[in-house]
């Protein structure tokens, strides 16, 4: 049985897209008969404090569906300061330089990134001829960065960009969630060997009937993380309440914001729903006319793993981030999109869509293109023939 150590800085009970994400990758590759172990810190993310049951621990080791999760210290902090963040990164980055010199590491290991520095340390100290290194790319740092505006093009960020570049010189495989992520990469090193890899999830569809509300207007629904790049208190005060009934789940650093924002406004119909388990949002997202995706800017490389999720859901979606995720959306024909930023035109789209374009049967098409097009095992299989 192959041995394959996964290392990622999320993973659950944390949730998100991130965490979801490499969940699903090592439980996949596990029920394919690879022998899978994870690193990741101990569980913090998104609050920035460690989880009740894990608190004092310098390290926790369990089997969980038959995956060693092996979970290591670190400063947990979700701080905008950016020392702070360092920090955090440095102390995950500390802790697994300590495991890897006391432990057997396998001679296949899958690395997420970002974060930069987490993948540099490991392409660091595990590069060798007799192992294979696979780098699972999800988001094109610093670049991201740099469009979000959390990064500014000085020293700090040049030596952010020898880091990704040394990153992806020292793999011997690339995972890309993104055809934006692989092009960037093969600009940098034409010759190297990737493969992309999407994020979909490996989900049962949930075939119940759309509950729809009495109103006449769209009820519509984001859930996910409240976080900078989301935009959610910008778009909480930037929607056309005439039009829509808006509701949010989840949690992230805007949620005091959002929830100072319906206090302060209680004209604006708004209702901040807290945040719920994968499988009570799966349930509670159908009973809503239509699901919006947004990004506070357009970021290149990146692809909303939601747009896969709300496919198997059948949810008709709305999305406002442009990009590749905006293509996917329309090639498939799974809702309407926006342009990225421009919120009289996000509020003019959402005025042309009527209720009864909302109808089951478009949901089951939705369904049925994404059980097709958007499979995981169908994807697993196709990575298993590059490990």
């Amino acid at each position: 049985m192959k041995e394959i150590l996964v290392i990622t800085s999320y993973y659950p009970p944390e949730t998100g897209a991130a965490s979801n994400r490499i969940f699903h990758l090592a439980e996949g590759l596990h029920n394919h008969d690879y022998k899978i172990s994870v690193i990741t810190p101990l569980p913090n993310y998104p609050t920035g404090k460690i989880f009740k049951g894990y608190k004092g621990k310098f390290k926790h080791t369990s089997t969980e569906n038959g995956i060693l999760v092996n979970r290591l210290w670190v400063y947990a902090s979700n701080s905008k300061n950016k020392i702070l963040r360092l920090l955090a990164m440095l102390s995950y980055s500390f802790s697994l330089i300590w495991f890897f010199f006391w432990n057997t590491i396998p001679k296949t290991v899958i690395i997420q990134s970002p974060p930069l520095l987490v993948a540099f340390t490991c392409t660091l100290f595990l590069k060798s001829s007799k192992r294979k290194l696979i780098l699972n790319v999800s988001d094109l740092w610093p670049i991201a960065g740099l469009e979000l505006g959390a990064f500014k093009k000085n020293f700090s960020y040049k030596v952010l960009e020898k880091i990704e570049r040394y990153n992806y010189n020292k793999a011997d495989l690339i995972l890309g969630q993104s055809e934006e992520i692989l092009t960037h990469i093969l600009s940098l090193f034409p010759y190297k060997n990737t493969f992309l890899y999407r994020n979909f999830p490996d989900i049962k569809p949930i075939n119940i009937e759309h509950d729809t509300f009495e109103n006449k207007k769209l009820n519509i629904v984001y859930a996910g993380l409240l976080g900078v790049a989301q935009g959610i208190f910008k778009l909480s005060q930037e929607l056309n309440y005439e039009l829509l009934d808006f509701h949010i789940y989840g949690s992230g650093v805007e949620q005091s914001k959002i929830e100072a924002l319906i206090s302060d406004s209680p004209e604006l119909s708004i209702t901040y729903h807290g945040h719920v388990s994968r499988e009570e949002l799966h349930q509670s997202l159908l009973q809503y006319d239509l699901v919006i995706i947004p990004l506070l800017n357009r970021i290149y490389g990146s692809v909303p793993s939601k747009i896969f999720e709300y496919g198997k859901l059948g949810l008709p979606m709305l999305y406002f981030g442009g990009g590749e995720g905006e293509t996917i959306i329309t090639s498939y024909g799974l809702g309407w999109v926006a342009e990225a930023g421009n919120y009289s035109h996000l509020n003019e789209v959402i005025s042309k869509i009527d209720k009864s374009m909302l109808s089951d049967t478009m949901r089951d098409k939705i369904r049925e293109t994404s059980a097709n097009v958007f499979d995981f095992n169908s994807q697993l299989l196709q990575l298993k023939k590059r490990l």
